[in-house]
Parts: structure tokens; C-alpha cells; sequence
């Protein structure tokens, strides 16, 4: 347990009773964005260990959900379907008994109401102090850039490149992670693959998608895809691999 000011840094296998209010927690991903609860489940289970929950009192008010897969150290081997891949590898890793040696953090999330608190550069900092503490010498993190939502036709290598006359990301997020000594390494391109009906999609956005061809929805980092002959929209999401370096 780590304590920072007012706050409490405890992870699932300390506190297995506060699995349901860490999913649960409020959070800025959109509707569309749905991964496989039966896989998250076995995440935070498997794993419980390498997840963690900030408290302010009882109140959950960050997360931080990672899991443990194998990776060589190359920049150039960490997968173009970054999430997604991340996920499958640890799933794999962990079935077949390998040692992990790297951390992905698949989400850090702070509720928006407390923002003003820093919660996620300190959340950023207690899953390296975490994984320091499991022996591994990565974390690995596929980043969902903060405001490429608000540029979904620029790509994102375009958008990753952007920085400040401080020479920081101008992206508020990928400029946390390099704060707290990140190195940015590239994009992955098909992080994640969202794929539906046009009725769900429908659900998911309020938004009508009664034609053929890219669709912008608030909130995605890309166009959504959609065909009206298949009764179909695909989203693919690009994030950007961000390292952090545990060992010299």
C-alpha cells in the first residue's frame, strides 16, 4: 500500500472487495469502446496483483488495470495491434507458463471530477512503482492520445509528432507519460478493433449512420467505417507505444 497525501494506492489481490466499484468507476471511454468483459474479468483476476485502484477515503477515484506478457526489449516487436495484441500475449504468457518480464498498462483512468488532483501522472507513477516491485524492467503502455479525438481526420503519427516550444507532446496525455520519463516509440495502428450493426452503432453514438463510407463520431480517435449493404461499422483505433524504462 502506498500513501500519497490524502490518497490510498491499493491493488485487487489487497483488496479483492473493491473489484465491482474499479469497474464500475466512472470514466471518460466512449460507449462504442467494449472490451470483452469475460476477458477483463480473467484480467483482473488472473492478475490482481498488477491492478490497481486510488482511493480518496472509501471513493474510488482512479485505476490502473496492466497485465504481465513476455516481450524482447525491441521497440520494432511490439505489435501494430497494440490493446488488442497486449491482451492476447499476456493471455497466452500466462496459460503456458512463461515468466513475464513486461508490464502493459491498458488503461490509467481518474474520474473527471478529479482531475484538478494530478491523479494520473501519480496513478502513472504507482503502476512503475508496481511493476519495480514485481521485477520487471518495462512498462509498456499502447496510449490513447487525450485530445486526438478532437482531429480524427489527421493521422496519428502527424498528431503523436506534434510538440510544444518546450519540446513536451503537445497531446495533454502522451505529455504525462514523458513527464514521468516515457519515451515515445511509434504508433500502433490497429490497436483496437471495434466491429458492430448499424443498429448498435446507432446505440452506442445516437447517431444515424444510414449511409455508405466514413462515419466521425465524437470521441473516436478515427473515422468509424460503415456499409449500409453489410449492415456493418468498423472502428479502428490507432494509439502510440509509450515505454517505460524500469532498469537501466
Amino acid at each position: 500500500m502506498t500513501t500519497v497525501e490524502t490518497l490510498r494506492i491499493v491493488t485487487l489481490a489487497e483488496r479483492p472487495d473493491l473489484e465491482t466499484a474499479m469497474l464500475e468507476m466512472e470514466a471518460t471511454w466512449p460507449e462504442f469502446i467494449r472490451p470483452d468483459p469475460l476477458v477483463i474479468a480473467w484480467a483482473l483476476r488472473r492478475h490482481a496483483a498488477h491492478q490497481l485502484v486510488v482511493l480518496a477515503g472509501a471513493e474510488v477515484v482512479a485505476r490502473a488495470a496492466t497485465v504481465p506478457f513476455c516481450w524482447d526489449g525491441d521497440p520494432a516487436s511490439l505489435p501494430d495491434t497494440g490493446w488488442d495484441e497486449a491482451l492476447r500475449l499476456s493471455m497466452l504468457d500466462t496459460h503456458d507458463g512463461r515468466t513475464p518480464n513486461t508490464l502493459c498498462a491498458l488503461e490509467v483512468a481518474v474520474v473527471p471530477g478529479q482531475r484538478s488532483r494530478h491523479l494520473s501522472g501519480r496513478t502513472l507513477a504507482a503502476v512503475a512503482d508496481n511493476a519495480r516491485r514485481h521485477g520487471f524492467r518495462d512498462v509498456v503502455v499502447p496510449v490513447r492520445p487525450s485530445g486526438k479525438h478532437l482531429e480524427p481526420h489527421v493521422p496519428m503519427t502527424e498528431y503523436a509528432a506534434r510538440t510544444r516550444d518546450d519540446g513536451l507532446p503537445s497531446d495533454p496525455w502522451l505529455r504525462v507519460h514523458v513527464r514521468e520519463g516515457g519515451q515515445i516509440l511509434g504508433v500502433c495502428p490497429v490497436s483496437m478493433t471495434i466491429a458492430g450493426s448499424l443498429a448498435q452503432w446507432r446505440g452506442w453514438t445516437g447517431l444515424p449512420f444510414d449511409t455508405s463510407g466514413p462515419v466521425t463520431v465524437p470521441g473516436a480517435l478515427n473515422p468509424v467505417e460503415a456499409s449500409v449493404a453489410d449492415d456493418r461499422a468498423v472502428y479502428v483505433e490507432p494509439n502510440v507505444w509509450v515505454r517505460h524504462r524500469l532498469v537501466p
